[in-house]
């Protein structure tokens, strides 16, 4: 892998495979395998029209990229972002399949994306968009074979209109098809905060191991999307205070604690959580060192890179985001004794729910949000409790202890299965 340079642009598949490559070699895994599983099963990439309101038809370009099918479907988020690119749904796919098998659930990993801002269409541009995009796709698609979810930028509406562009190509409803779906359609409770919820649970054994009272816990939260709003609220009835936020715009600190619940109505009416009433505006990068106990990115990959890792404050950062820190800068922090909860664990919760949504789809069935929450912990606290008697077991951090699990078990599904033919 390229070493990381302060103007180098970093790259999430080379990422992605150093990362693997150092659990590959821990495991001493047989080097055919390993070449195996270092390149994605299946990349596609369409190039699609699109008819707008003016009458003119653009073409977009999306991907859709299956890692490994050794353990079941593929499962994994489509977004919708200028920034899209292959090599970087490449990264996400195969995060994709350690994910899942983090977490035990029976799914290999894969990612989709589309280069556009969907900020700059219409309602009816971003329908047109969706559905021809999930047309041209469909030659991967299905219940059984890859079962698409939202990712960023995209919403349970667009979730509806995938599923049903798939259901009006076979001529019959396919809940199952896709999850983050809207409850009415075969949506399960409790998806919407299915991430933070299980990010936080994570937070809590971490705290926990380590002797820390949460109640005294400062705890910034670097993207105030979906995850990371959701985290500072459940943080916050935690007993923590939730001392600074950001979204794409910038951020705000206020050392005496953020109300969660305000700043976020703040957000919905202003449209960025600057400016907010008695707090300091801050940059992205002023809240990823800033003085607190728990530091959650919950926005993009290459957050923390070599040139900011050794200034983190936080004791345990926890990725509710894909990506979110370097290799080199996990090496960083690890020697500053920073407890990592890697994305393939600290963000799993909504893949799991995903796959809890798709079990119900099969089954026709419909859980709790009750049901939904205590399963949801149980997984999660088992696939914890298994990373760091891993990480404490081989002296490593907890990102390679995860990968450790992660790795082993589709090594040994796809190596079980063997060669076709």
């Amino acid at each position: 892998m390229t070493t990381e340079s302060a103007t180098a642009p970093i790259n999430a598949w080379q990422v992605a495979q150093h990362q693997f490559d150092l659990a590959a070699e821990m495991l001493n895994l047989d080097p055919g395998l390993r070449r195996v599983l270092r390149e994605p099963r299946r990349e596609l990439t369409v190039h699609f029209p699109v008819k707008m309101d003016d009458g003119s038809v653009q073409v977009y370009t999306g991907y859709r990229v299956q890692h490994n099918l050794g353990r079941g479907p593929a499962k994994g988020g489509i977004r919708y972002h200028q920034d899209v690119s292959l090599d970087e749904v490449k990264a996400l796919a195969m995060w994709m399949t350690w994910k899942c098998a983090v977490v035990g659930i029976p799914y290999g990993g894969g990612k989709g994306g589309v280069i556009v801002d969907p900020k700059k269409l219409s309602k009816k541009e971003l329908e047109g968009l969706s559905r021809r995009y999930f047309s041209e796709i469909s030659v991967l698609i299905g219940p059984e074979r890859d079962i698409p979810a939202p990712d960023v930028n995209t919403t349970p509406q667009i979730m509806a209109w995938f599923m049903d562009t798939y259901s009006m190509h076979v001529g019959y409803t396919v809940p199952g098809v896709v999850t983050g779906k809207p409850i009415s359609l075969g949506g399960s409770e409790g998806r919407n905060e299915a991430t933070a919820r299980g990010c936080v649970f994570t937070i809590v054994k971490a705290a926990a191991h380590l002797g820390m009272d949460l109640k005294k816990c400062k705890v910034a939260v670097q993207g105030y999307g979906n995850a990371g709003s959701i985290a500072a609220q459940l943080m916050a009835a935690e007993g923590s205070s939730i001392i600074a936020v950001s979204d794409s715009s910038g951020g705000i600190r206020n050392m005496a604690g953020l109300d969660p619940d305000r700043v976020l109505a703040w957000k919905k009416e202003h449209g960025t959580v600057k400016g907010f009433p008695g707090a300091e505006d801050i940059t992205n990068a002023e809240l990823l060192v800033t003085e607190c106990d728990i530091l959650i990115p919950a926005a993009y990959e290459n957050q923390i890179t070599v040139t900011n890792a050794s200034q983190v404050k936080a004791k345990i950062v926890a990725e509710a985001a894909n990506g979110p820190t370097t290799p080199e800068a996990d090496e960083i922090l690890a020697a500053k004794g920073v407890f990592m909860i890697p994305d393939i664990l600290a963000n799993a919760g909504g893949v799991t729910v995903s796959y809890f949504e798709w079990v119900q789809d099969l089954n026709r069935d419909h859980w709790t949000e009750q049901d939904v929450n205590a399963k949801l912990k149980v997984i999660m606290d088992k696939a914890f409790a298994e990373v760091l008697a891993q990480s404490l077991k081989h002296k490593v951090n907890m990102r390679t202890g995860a990968y450790l699990n992660a790795v082993q078990r589709v090594a040994d599904a796809t190596a079980m299965r063997g060669l076709y033919p």
